[in-house]
């Protein structure tokens, strides 16, 4: 036997059964008697041999077993947010007739902090990819995967003709959080919007600033928002994260001559910022300030509050991508597919002060 991993080969040797028959024992596909196969495992024991290589396998079948995922933002900051957790979750769930694998990647994967090379949508051995369209470098992510023809699905984001979609109705669920508060006698708020673009800058939007989100998502919840409250002064965080919601709700209500009776954020960790910074500045919530989410998450350590926000079906998301991708790769037609968020009022929310 060589040096280095035995082989089925040197399996079938020890065992003194062909190749073929030794293979049959650890794919399955095949009968043998009980006889022979004890030899052969036993045979295997001996050898260390644990079963096939996984990477021969893979050339023979002429793909990976693997799916990318995309993401824009660092991993760990990724799952800080919840939503990403139970989207991945379905993900994986809807993959799980390939018996595919999941592989993370950032859209701007290539080279890390010490100059080595890391996995990147132009190297990475996938078969098909997921990208995260709450990422302002969609454009870029999708020029390297059709530069390599594998299949790509699109869960919120447009990526173009052809390319599929997973879609949530951002801008009709935004709107109907607006509305709420508009019932309720609100009329100066303050819209905390998801990152911009790529550069994730934050602060308060001048009114003649004529930048336009290029992320997909908070442009759709910041239209659905501006439906009802048109001249709505608009702060922009860097990221879905509660530290980012806090130190923006420092901002937006740390000057009491101007500060907004309610603020629309668009994520719950966002909003759950917002909350503790009122907290801070000794405002009640919503006597003194209204807070709106969107996600339908669980904030640990967040009582007595339960936000009012927008439900979203996370987990359906990623299973619909996940069957989308399945699909595409086993050669049948993919559509696109929709999903609608639930309003759910939690005591987060009541009538302007005064």
């Amino acid at each position: 036997m060589a040096a280095g991993r035995p082989t089925i080969a040197d399996v079938a040797r020890v065992a003194q059964v062909s190749p073929s028959t030794a293979s049959v024992v650890f794919s399955g596909k095949a009968s043998v008697t009980d006889a022979t196969r004890a030899r052969v495992l036993e045979a295997a024991a001996s050898l260390g041999y644990t079963g096939p290589d996984p990477r021969a396998a893979s050339l023979r079948r002429g793909s990976s077993g693997i799916v990318g995922v995309v993401f824009e933002e660092h991993l760990g900051a990724a799952f800080r947010d919840p939503i990403k957790a139970v989207m991945m979750d379905g993900l994986a769930e809807g993959v799980s007739p390939l018996g595919a694998g999941l592989l993370l990647l950032r859209d701007d994967a290539g080279v890390v902090a010490d100059g080595a090379s890391a996995p990147s949508l132009r190297s990475a051995p996938v078969d098909a990819v997921v990208l995260v369209g709450c990422s302002g470098r969609l454009a870029d992510s999708l020029e390297a995967v059709r530069g390599r023809g594998i299949p790509v699905v699109v869960i919120e984001g447009d990526a173009g003709p052809g390319i599929p979609r997973v879609e949530l109705d951002n801008r009709e669920a935004q709107r109907h959080a607006a509305r709420h508060l508009r019932s309720l006698g609100h009329e100066n708020v303050v819209l905390l919007t998801l990152p911009f673009d790529a550069r994730r800058w934050w602060g308060w939007v001048a009114p003649d600033d004529s930048r336009v989100p290029v992320v997909d998502v908070t442009r759709e919840r910041l239209a659905g928002a501006r439906d009802v409250f048109p001249a709505a002064r608009v702060y922009a965080a860097g990221g879905s994260l509660i530290d980012e919601g806090l130190a923006a709700g420092r901002s937006i209500l740390s000057d009491a001559h101007n500060r907004p009776t309610a603020v629309i954020a668009q994520s719950d960790l966002l909003a759950a910022g917002v909350v503790r910074a009122a907290e801070e500045l000794g405002l009640s919530v919503p006597a003194d300030v209204s807070v709106t989410g969107f996600d339908g998450i669980t904030v640990d350590g967040f009582a007595p509050y339960e936000l009012t926000t927008l439900v979203q079906p996370a987990a359906e998301k990623g299973r619909a991508a996940g069957t989308i991708v399945t699909r595409m790769i086993e050669g049948l037609d993919a559509a696109s597919i929709s999903f609608t968020c639930t309003f759910r009022q939690g005591n987060t929310t009541g009538p302007p002060p005064g």
